[in-house]
């Protein structure tokens, strides 16, 4: 009995699925066994004719074919290319251990491409599970980016069976390389662009705003505004994406991996993904969901990345309540009936809000129409649980024809690359504004004049012991900005300053 390997998605991780076949006595037949979703066991037809565009002789035996583990849902077309060669090969014995086949046919023979490729393989890579892969020839542009894995391309179905008979398994593809700026910290590459579509030099005055921003770029922190329509809220969130940190090869590859599990192309750039969801936005699509079988939502798609929630009082409750988990514990549960599944969302959250139902409560040359319950209960619409897990807080001030342009992006961005490059060379996996709690503790060390500021604001502020945290984590950051070793007196006072005020 011949084997090969291939692989099915369980929620985003991947599943090795053993595929074996029987030719046994008895009426003529090809069936396919073990929990196959109806894309495989049409895939029988898809095989014959392609085996019979390519002058093969079916044996009058019955073929079964069994997809193992049978208890495990099996959907996908790529599971062609391995059913098509142990038909074709039944009177050769052979067994490769760690082979992996994946591709999908046309009638005529040839090998296509999938949607599902990358997120297979690269799964099955980060389980440690692949070393080798026969795959379509066409889907080499992207799957030449995932290292540490030897493809064997092909382009035909005799082809990949010219292959097993001769038992020659040499990887023909080249690894990918970034076209990118890079630079190493302790050995390991980071990625980036440098690519201002839209600049901070548009953005006149605000200067606290935009240095929160930097902030909020360089840690990774997550952000918060408040003011005035048309005070540049909106501008400032757009013009973040360009000034992030840069990217590890590990993100990259994921934040792509999340892109096909979308329909998505990847284009495979060192740029942190931004996404902006309308307020009018369901839970299951923020947070993903579905039926038959889960699906990622806004959320896993701006994972490493901004997500961006504009007047977010007007999002519904459910949607921001559970916003809680991901941005504590950097991870989004989906449970349904026929599927539970765990992802990653390493998001940096970024909010904006009016100060009012009417925008102008906080204007000098416009009167507020809105009543104080009004006011109360368009405030009141976030929970402090839910405030509690922002680190950055900034109430805008008003546009003014003598506000000018004081930073641009370039600017920010240097600042960013360096106080990511500190941060690295402690030893840090994560950005300051992800640390854990006892990451906190190692990292975010303070001056002893510094840590007696921060005690008499526990004391006069009544600081929950998460606001302590932000305030160590962003005051961590500003001290990577200024290049000090320890949280000094300045840095502790400007982190503060960032607080929550009500």
């Amino acid at each position: 009995m011949n084997r090969l390997a291939c692989a099915t998605l369980e929620g985003v991780d991947a599943k090795v699925i053993e595929v074996e076949a029987t030719f046994t006595k008895g009426l003529p037949g090809f069936s396919v066994v073990g929990l196959a979703s109806s894309d495989i066991q049409e895939a029988k037809e898809r095989v014959k004719s392609a085996l019979l565009t390519n002058e093969f002789v079916f044996p009058p035996l019955k073929i079964t074919i069994n997809l193992s583990p049978s208890d495990i849902k099996k959907n996908g077309t790529h599971f062609d290319l391995s059913l098509a060669l142990l038909v074709a090969l039944n009177k050769k014995a052979f067994e490769e251990e760690g082979l992996f086949v994946f591709g999908e046919l046309g009638l005529d023979g040839r090998v296509k491409s999938s949607s599902l490729l990358f997120p297979l393989i690269l799964s099955l890579k980060e389980q440690g599970l692949i070393e080798r892969a026969i795959v379509p020839k066409e889907a080499i542009t992207y799957l030449s980016h995932i290292s540490g894995v030897d493809f064997i391309a092909v382009e035909t179905l005799s082809e990949a069976i010219a292959l097993l008979k001769k038992g020659e398994f040499k990887a023909n593809i080249e690894q990918f390389s970034y076209d990118a700026k890079m630079f190493r910290v302790e050995g390991t590459p980071y990625y980036f662009e440098e690519k201002y579509e839209s600049d901070f030099a548009d953005v006149k005055g605000q200067m606290i705003a935009k240095r929160a921003a930097m902030l909020a770029a360089a840690g990774m922190h997550n952000f918060f505004m408040e003011g005035n329509p048309g005070c540049g809220k909106s501008m400032i969130a757009k013009r973040l994406k360009d000034i992030l940190p840069p990217i590890s090869e590990t993100e990259l590859l994921s934040i792509a991996k999340h892109q096909f599990l979308d329909g998505q192309t990847p284009d495979f750039k060192a740029i942190r993904p931004m996404r902006s969801p309308h307020h009018t936005a369901t839970s299951a699509s923020i947070f993903g969901g579905g039926s038959g079988q889960a699906k990622i939502g806004e959320v896993a798609l701006a994972n490493y990345g901004i997500l961006f929630f504009d007047e977010i009082p007007h999002f519904s409750k459910n949607v921001l309540e559970a916003m809680r988990e991901p941005l504590q514990d950097k991870k989004v549960h989906i449970a349904r009936v026929n599927a539970k599944i765990e992802y990653a969302a390493d998001i940096m959250f970024v909010a904006a809000q009016n100060p009012c139902p009417c925008g102008n409560l906080l204007s000098k040359s416009k009167s507020c129409r809105c009543s104080e319950v009004e006011i109360k209960r368009y405030q009141n619409r976030l929970s402090d649980p839910f405030l509690d897990r922002i680190d950055l807080f900034v109430v805008m001030q008003e546009v003014s024809s003598s506000d000018s342009r004081d930073v641009t992006s370039k600017a920010m961005h240097e600042a960013v690359m360096e106080a990511f490059k500190r941060q690295k060379a402690r030893g840090q996996e994560r950005l300051n504004g992800k640390l854990a709690e006892d990451e906190i503790e190692r990292y975010c060390i303070l001056s002893e004049e510094a840590g007696k500021i921060l005690e008499g604001a526990i004391v006069k502020f009544g600081l929950s012991h998460r606001s302590i945290a932000s305030i160590k984590k962003v005051g961590r950051t500003i001290a990577d900005i200024h290049g000090n070793e320890k949280i000094e007196k300045k840095d502790i006072l400007e982190a503060l300053s960032y607080r929550r005020r009500r």
